[in-house]
């Protein structure tokens, strides 16, 4: 029988519940918070929660600088809502979910600002691949990873992904076959979480992150980021054309002249493009 949670009502009343699912915040400073709002549910990523991050993404206000992922309840995010997947045994409503998913964490690296997942609880499965699109990841010293698919009997594929990219191939692939959780510390380790801290220290430690990034040359974070995962994959002699490219590029702008004057005059820079 289908799961009489809301994820499963009509679809008029899903899209008009959507935006319930995100909870978002600016700061002046132009940290954009999305927090995913599922807590009942541990935050999984229904069919609706999906298009209501993929609609905030493609909808962040220019004045924002960076994205935070963070999330309410006892948990970051438990992966897929299984009760809804388990409800639709066709294939193509299968298909599109995943398809819905990974065009999300695609929007995530096409985004021009830098994308920081603030972590507590636990991320397990869809939400530990989250944590892997990121750009930055912290989190509370107490929170568990783990992509624990193959313990329902389902290959966590999707997840796989930015697991393998961000982490070595063994420790992925370990990982993925045993569905066994690492630790926050563990996650350092092994490049899965860039700092974890005690929980309490959590939110000024993105804060402090978000506020870092926010003050350095608009153009040269949306440069960065671009050329980044442009060259990340290709061989060395295309990645340094590549890389050339955008720092010549990058030399042109306004913000290079005064960055520039200003380090040589000793003085913070008056960022001109932000």
């Amino acid at each position: 029988m289908p799961d009489e949670n809301r994820d499963n009502q009509t679809t008029q009343d899903l899209q008009l519940q959507a935006s319930a699912y995100i909870l978002t915040t600016l700061s002046d400073e132009g940290i954009l918070t999305l927090t995913l709002n599922r807590p009942e549910q541990f935050n999984a990523l229904s069919d609706s929660m999906l298009d209501a991050l993929h609609d905030a993404i493609e909808n962040v206000p220019d004045s924002a600088r960076v994205v935070v992922i963070a999330a309410s309840g006892k948990a970051f995010c438990a992966g897929h809502d299984l009760k809804q997947m388990r409800s639709h045994i066709d294939e193509q409503w299968q298909q599109s979910l995943f398809t819905k998913c990974s065009s999300f964490m695609q929007s995530l690296i096409d985004l021009p600002l830098p994308v920081i997942a603030k972590v507590h609880g636990v991320a397990a499965a869809a939400g530990c691949q989250l944590v892997a699109n990121c750009d930055l990841a912290v989190a509370a010293d107490h929170c568990q990873l783990g992509v624990s698919g193959i313990n329902l009997g389902l290959f966590c594929s999707t997840p796989s992904v930015p697991l393998s990219r961000n982490i070595s191939r063994k420790r992925a692939f370990h990982m993925l076959m045993t569905g066994e959780f690492i630790d926050a510390p563990t996650a350092v380790d092994w490049g899965l979480l860039n700092q974890c801290v005690p929980a309490e220290q959590l939110d000024q430690t993105v804060l402090t992150l978000a506020q870092n990034i926010c003050g350095k040359s608009r153009q040269a974070v949306s440069t960065g980021k671009n050329l980044f995962y442009r060259q990340i994959d290709k061989p060395l002699v295309e990645a340094y054309k590549l890389a050339g490219s955008a720092m010549a590029s990058n030399m042109m702008a306004n913000d290079v002249s005064e960055g520039i004057d200003a380090f040589f005059e000793k003085r913070p820079p008056e960022w001109q493009d932000n």
